[in-house]
């Protein structure tokens, strides 16, 4: 499971299919980065299947996965993009757009076996995505005077954060980015160097 300052996303878009008395569910998992993003692939897979009689979907966002949204495109209430969202939470899944396109097959399944089929083309999506742990990160610039440079970089060299932007002049400044958890002690071991400042 995902440590504090870590979190489970997909690394591409993948597909899943599922049948159910002559319906089909074609779902789409991907990789999501904003609300607006959400909007724009919507409404972008509901000009691709403009003959498909529904596009529900689920997203979640961010490292703390608080942010969160389904839609049940005029499906019956939770039938759709509740049990959609319900697959990506099972996996502990986030930065995460699902969307199942519905064909109507000409039979009505009713609330429990429309809330499976959706439920299995997610979970069938999700299933051929390949995932991957990224780590919450933390960015901020050390400044300081040239005649600390190696003092500088001795720390950064046992630390191991990743160096963004550096320029070494009089004034001295380092951009790093290094793991949430880790960076108490980075910030720490730097401020003990003479007459640095951290912004």
């Amino acid at each position: 499971m995902c440590k504090e300052d870590a979190y489970l996303t997909i690394k591409g878009a993948a597909e899943g299919y599922y049948t159910e008395k002559r319906s089909r569910f074609i779902a789409h998992a991907l990789p999501l980065h904003t609300p607006e993003e959400a909007k724009e692939t919507v409404a972008a897979f509901r000009r691709q299947y403009h003959d498909a009689r529904h596009v529900c979907w689920a997203y979640m966002l961010g490292s703390e996965r608080k942010d969160f949204r389904a839609n049940d495109d005029g499906e019956p209430s939770s039938t759709a993009g509740k049990p959609i969202l319900g697959q990506i939470n099972s996996k502990g899944l986030t930065d995460i757009l699902v969307l199942v396109v519905r064909y109507f097959g000409g039979i009505e399944l009713g609330t429990s076996r429309l809330a499976a089929a959706y439920r299995a083309a997610a979970a069938d999506a999700i299933a051929h995505a390949e995932t991957e742990e990224r780590t919450v990160d933390e960015t901020f610039t050390a400044i300081f005077e040239y005649p600390f440079q190696n003092e500088v970089m001795h720390i950064i060299k046992d630390e191991a954060p990743t160096v963004l932007d550096r320029q070494f002049d009089m004034d001295c400044r380092i951009t790093l980015r290094i793991r949430k958890s880790l960076a108490p002690r980075l910030r720490r071991r730097l401020l003990q160097v003479e007459r640095l400042h951290i912004e």
